[in-house]
């Protein structure tokens, strides 16, 4: 959210820091870092953006849930400015100005960031995809990593079922709907033999109507993840 002590902050590009965004507020002249929204100068420095959740998801997924939703239109002027289609496939051949060669993790190896309670943790994407549903903790807090029926998308939640006591047990489900149609299911909990969907909430059985609660994450490479979490651990890769 870009409201500071109820002032709204206008925001500008203003240059790149290690090949992360840093953009700069016409009120104040404060910096601030993309990854974190740290201001990290000016009078405003120390000061923490309000991260709002958001999805990694593909366009027909978010679509298919938000049949109302609007799209951010281009704008025509700087329309040859902007990147090509395929900036993520050249981007990963693209040497970074950084290197953190540890866990046998590559610069450019794309991840999926979760931070909580002071702990960051690592996931690589495509252990994910491949996985289609993971447990793990981040610090202490246990958590649920789910891939959508598209293969793609991914959303993220507290491993815990409201009004249950422990960490519960989800196991994904594979069944299609007849006709190719995504499941209205992806995954089933051993506690209460409730299936759950893509949302995160309970389509039959015992927890019927309980939703999980959706955590951040974010996506991104794994130079810039490490560089901004220095004590991140890592989930997926051939040392863990």
């Amino acid at each position: 959210m870009r409201d500071v002590d109820g002032r709204r902050l206008t925001f500008h590009l203003a240059g790149i820091n290690n090949q992360n965004f840093l953009m700069r507020d016409e009120e104040t002249g404060s910096y601030w870092q993309q990854i974190s929204g740290l201001a990290i100068s000016g009078p405003l420095k120390g000061r923490q953006l309000t991260l709002v959740l958001s999805d990694e998801l593909t366009f027909a997924t978010w679509k298919a849930e938000e049949p109302g939703g609007t799209v951010l239109k281009e704008v025509s002027k700087y329309a040859s400015e902007y990147e090509a289609k395929d900036w993520d496939v050249r981007m990963a051949h693209r040497a970074a100005v950084i290197q953190f060669p540890e866990h046998g993790m590559q610069s450019r190896d794309l991840i999926l960031g979760i931070q909580d309670s002071g702990a960051s943790r690592a996931f690589l994407y495509d252990r994910v995809i491949k996985e289609k549903l993971v447990k793990s903790y981040v610090g202490a807090e246990p958590v649920l990593i789910v891939a959508g029926p598209d293969g793609q998308s991914v959303r993220a939640f507290r491993d815990r079922i409201p009004g249950e006591d422990g960490v519960p047990d989800f196991y994904r489900m594979t069944a299609n709907k007849p006709g190719g149609l995504p499941p209205s299911a992806l995954m089933m909990d051993a506690a209460t033999g409730s299936e759950w969907n893509f949302q995160g909430c309970a389509t039959s059985g015992k927890a019927k109507g309980a939703c999980l609660e959706r955590i951040p994450m974010l996506k991104d490479y794994w130079f810039d993840w490490r560089n901004y979490n220095p004590k991140t651990t890592i989930w997926g890769n051939s040392t863990r």
